[in-house]
């Protein structure tokens, strides 16, 4: 599996600091229950976790779990991280008070229909904080490797997308940006994200 062969490496491979989107945003809340679906080595998770958050997350990867649950020993904190994919997962409704996406690229098929599913388990009031990778991604990584992110433009994001995925949210951001990158090992230099930050209405 590429992301076990990418997270058994010794160094971290998106560095152990918490996405600076996902710091912005979360500075203002209150801690509660919180998601992370797709959380790789922890960083992001550890970090809410570090606020006063109770935290659950989820991977496919086994490597990116050791990593995490490591990291967050060394911060003197606990996470509740799960390994499977969204199917496994028996999360009930309602049950977070916060969502977070970063950099969760899931198959085209399927990213829509587990935005729903997500979405369905942010309490209504509840916030979602995201920042993935926008359609445009593909001309800087053609351009800068290093940046990382998928080549399959099916799997990066519009406006539009997240629109139609989160359409009970209330929006108070969503736009594509580009951005200078400084993430570890595999995402370094500029890149055009979309970052969505909203509230989950009834």
């Amino acid at each position: 599996m590429k992301w076990d062969e990418r997270y058994a490496q010794k160094e971290f491979a998106y560095g152990t600091k918490a996405n600076d989107y996902l710091k912005l945003r979360l500075e203002g809340l209150k801690p509660g229950k919180i998601l992370f679906p797709a959380d790789g080595e922890g960083r992001n998770s550890v970090y809410a976790a570090e606020l006063g958050w109770e935290v659950s997350a989820f991977d496919q990867s086994v490597e990116g779990r050791k990593k995490a649950v490591q990291l967050a020993v060394s911060k003197g904190v606990s996470i509740d991280y799960h390994i499977g994919d969204l199917s496994a997962m028996t999360f009930s409704e309602e049950q977070f008070d916060a969502l977070v996406l970063i950099y969760a690229h899931f198959n085209s098929e399927i990213k829509s229909t587990y935005h729903k599913k997500l979405a369905s388990f942010l309490k209504i009031g509840g916030h979602i904080i995201f920042e993935a990778f926008s359609k445009r991604h593909i001309e800087y990584n053609t351009r800068n490797s290093a940046v990382g992110g998928p080549k399959d433009l099916d799997t990066l994001f519009s406006i539009d997308e997240i629109k139609s995925d989160f359409i009970n949210f209330e929006i108070l951001e969503l736009e594509e940006k580009e951005i200078e990158l400084n993430e570890g090992l595999y995402h370094k230099g500029l890149g055009s994200v979309i970052r969505f930050y909203g509230i989950k209405k009834d």
